[in-house]
C-alpha cells in the first residue's frame, strides 16, 4: 500500500469514528427535544411570555394602577386603518362618548367619528417607570395622538378593554405576568433543596429514618391542599402586608405543601442509586454520606428536577390564581392574573362585558405552553425511547 493511500485510509478512518461517536446524554436530551413539534410550539410560548414580564414596563401603555373613571368596563378598542371614506391610512382608533341606553338603561361607549388619534409608537406616557428596573425612562412602546392641535383632545386605547375602576386590562395583563410567572420558579428553588435534603437522607440511610420521613411526608401530602392554604392566608392577612410581602407569603405557603411529592420521587431514585458501582466505589474509599449524596447521587437527578421544575411551575400558577381569586393572595392596588379575574365572578359582568375573561386567557396560554415544554423534556430523557 503506498504512503499516499494509507493516509487517504486513516483519515476515513478517523471521520468515521467521529460521526459514530456516541451523543452524551445532554446532547441527546437536547437533539430528542427539538424534534417535537409541541416542544417547540411550548417553548416559543415560554420564551413570549417570560419576554413580556420583563419587559412590562415598556409594553403596557399605562401604569397597572391607573384609574380613568370615565372609562369604566369599557370595551376593547378596535384599530382602524380605514377612514370614513374608505381610504387606507396609518393605524387609528376613534375617541368615545359616553351614552345611557334609552333601552336597556346601561352606560354604553359610542365610537365618535369626527375625532381620529393615529397610534404612535415609542411615545411618552404619564409616569416614570424603569426598564428592567435599572433606566429610568417614561417613554411605552405604543401609544395614542392628540386630535388636533387641543391638547385636552385626547382618547385611550384598551386593546383587552377596561375593568370596573377604568383601568387597561391590557396593562394589568402585563404587569400581573411578573408576580403569576415569579412565583412558580421561586417555589420549585425554595422546595427542591428541601426534597434533595429530606428524600435523599430518607433513601440512602433507609431503615427507621426513612420510615419516620416517609410517614411525615404522607401527612404533608394528605393535607387538603387549598383550604390549609386559605387558612394560612387568612393568618397573614390582617397583618397588612405590602405586595410584595403578600408574595412572598403566597410562595411560603405554596412551598409548604409543595415539598413532599417530590421528597417521595427523590428518595426513591436514590434507593435505587446507593446501589450503583459508582456510589459502592465511594463507600469503599471511605467517602462521608453527605459527600456521596451532593457529589455522586445530587448529580444524577439534576435531569428529573428540571423535568419536575417544568411540570410543577404551571401548578404554582394556577395555585397562586386559584389563592388570588378568592381573595386570599395578592389585594389590590397590586396585580395578579387571579386577581384580574375577579371581575369575572359575577355572571352580570360576563354577560355584559366579557372581555373582563380574557386574564384567564393569558393563564391557559401560559400553563399549556409550560406543560408542553415539560411533557417534551419528560419523552426526552426517558431511557426507552429511540433517539
Amino acid at each position: 500500500m503506498k504512503k499516499g493511500e494509507y493516509r487517504k485510509e486513516s483519515t476515513q478512518i478517523s471521520t468515521e469514528k467521529q460521526e459514530f461517536q456516541p451523543l452524551s446524554q445532554g446532547r441527546r436530551i437536547w437533539r430528542a427535544f427539538k424534534r417535537s413539534r409541541i416542544a417547540q410550539v411550548g417553548l416559543v410560548g415560554v420564551i413570549l411570555v417570560v419576554f413580556m414580564a420583563i419587559f412590562a414596563n415598556f409594553l403596557a401603555p399605562y401604569h397597572y394602577a391607573l384609574q380613568m373613571r370615565g372609562h369604566v368596563f369599557a370595551p376593547p378598542t378596535p384599530i382602524r386603518i380605514f377612514d370614513q371614506a374608505g381610504n387606507l391610512t396609518w393605524p387609528f382608533v376613534y375617541g368615545t362618548t359616553r351614552r345611557l341606553d334609552r333601552v336597556t338603561f346601561q352606560v354604553v361607549h359610542v365610537p365618535d367619528t369626527t375625532r381620529m388619534y393615529p397610534i404612535r409608537f415609542f411615545v411618552r406616557g404619564r409616569d416614570t417607570h424603569r426598564i428592567l428596573g435599572i433606566f429610568p425612562t417614561n417613554i411605552r412602546l405604543f401609544g395614542v395622538g392628540e386630535f388636533g392641535n387641543n391638547p385636552r383632545h385626547r382618547a385611550q386605547i384598551f386593546l383587552f378593554g377596561a375593568d370596573s375602576l377604568g383601568r387597561c386590562i391590557f396593562s394589568r395583563v402585563l404587569y400581573g405576568s411578573r408576580v403569576s410567572l415569579l412565583v412558580g420558579p421561586l417555589v420549585v428553588l425554595l422546595i427542591t433543596p428541601v426534597a434533595l435534603l429530606i428524600g435523599g437522607v430518607s433513601g440512602y440511610f433507609g431503615g427507621r429514618l426513612d420510615t419516620i420521613v416517609q410517614r411525615t411526608i404522607e401527612v404533608v401530602i394528605a393535607l387538603p391542599g387549598l383550604p390549609f392554604m386559605l387558612a394560612m392566608a387568612m393568618v397573614l392577612r390582617p397583618f397588612g402586608l405590602s405586595p410584595a410581602l403578600q408574595l412572598v407569603g403566597i410562595i411560603v405557603i405554596l412551598a409548604a405543601i409543595g415539598w413532599g411529592g417530590m421528597a417521595r420521587v427523590v428518595r426513591g431514585i436514590v434507593m435505587s442509586l446507593r446501589e450503583r458501582e459508582f456510589t459502592v466505589a465511594a463507600q469503599a474509599i471511605g467517602a462521608s454520606p453527605l459527600r456521596i449524596i451532593l457529589r455522586h447521587i445530587a448529580p444524577n437527578l439534576m435531569t428529573y428536577f428540571v423535568v419536575s421544575a417544568t411540570l410543577t411551575i404551571p401548578g404554582m400558577i394556577l395555585w397562586e390564581s386559584a389563592l388570588s381569586f378568592l381573595g386570599f393572595g395578592i389585594q389590590e392596588p397590586g396585580t395578579s392574573w387571579g386577581l384580574l379575574i375577579t371581575d369575572a365572578n359575577r355572571i352580570v359582568n360576563i354577560e355584559k362585558h366579557p372581555w373582563v375573561l380574557i386574564p384567564g386567557f393569558a393563564i391557559f396560554f401560559t400553563v399549556l405552553a409550560f406543560n408542553f415544554v415539560g411533557d417534551a423534556l419528560r419523552d426526552a430523557v426517558d431511557p426507552f425511547k429511540v433517539v
